[in-house]
């Protein structure tokens, strides 16, 4: 048996026997689990945003409050100030987002990964935001296009709306439940850009997902 089936064994064997006082009849939802966190956050609309933002900002991210009357000058902003000149985009993105004088890859689900890594950035929405994490979540939903898309290019600037921004985790999956139970949607969690750590512990940013996070907040009430 090689190493890795033998630890696989050994981890799957510890599960049974941690398990082997439970009838084989019995269901998850047959045993009561205290839920006497926190569901919901005390804290202003405003405050709630402001610690996003904050929270957001400390993953080396980022990260503008805009009117929405100005976002698309925000995004081509972004892009100029990134050099973008070829963007990919989600079929479904809003017209009115969409900068001038930028090459758009709209992606039908029809862009090779050669074509998404050869980008120079993609743009989306996002589902929701969480300000006790500053985590962006992705959903598979409207504006976000389909997960690769967000993976392979080494720059995403997502825009998040404020009334998308919820306080705490609990809020946050509540919204989510729909997407997760009924649509069986993939959920992505995202907590600054991607980066990982070797084992002196060396920060290597853009290794399983983009190398820089920018993020747009934008007041909408």
């Amino acid at each position: 048996m090689s190493t890795g089936n033998a630890l696989r064994e050994a981890i799957l064997q510890r599960i049974r026997t941690s398990l082997r006082d439970v009838p084989p009849d019995e269901q998850p939802e047959h045993v009561a689990v205290e839920r006497n966190y926190r569901h919901s956050g005390t804290e202003t609309r405003e405050e709630v945003l402001e610690r996003f933002i904050e929270r957001v900002a400390e993953y080396k991210v980022t990260v503008h409050r805009v009117e929405e009357s100005s976002l698309q000058q925000a995004i081509a902003t972004a892009c100029t100030a990134r050099g973008v000149q070829r963007l990919v985009i989600p079929a479904d993105l809003p017209e009115h987002w969409l900068p001038a004088n930028i090459e758009l890859l709209r992606d039908s689900n029809t862009l090779t990964n050669e074509q998404l890594d050869a980008s120079d950035g993609v743009l989306t929405g996002c589902a929701l935001g969480i300000a006790q994490t500053g985590t962006i979540v992705l959903d598979d939903g409207a504006h976000q296009g389909r997960r690769a898309i967000t993976l392979l290019p080494d720059y995403h600037l997502c825009v998040i709306y404020a009334d998308q921004i919820v306080d705490l985790v609990p809020e946050a999956i509540v919204r989510l439940h729909n997407a997760v139970l009924h649509e069986r949607r993939p959920i992505t969690f995202i907590s600054g850009p991607s980066a990982t750590s070797d084992i002196e512990l060396n920060r290597v940013e853009g290794v399983h997902g983009p190398r820089t996070l920018h993020v747009l907040v934008v007041n909408n009430r």
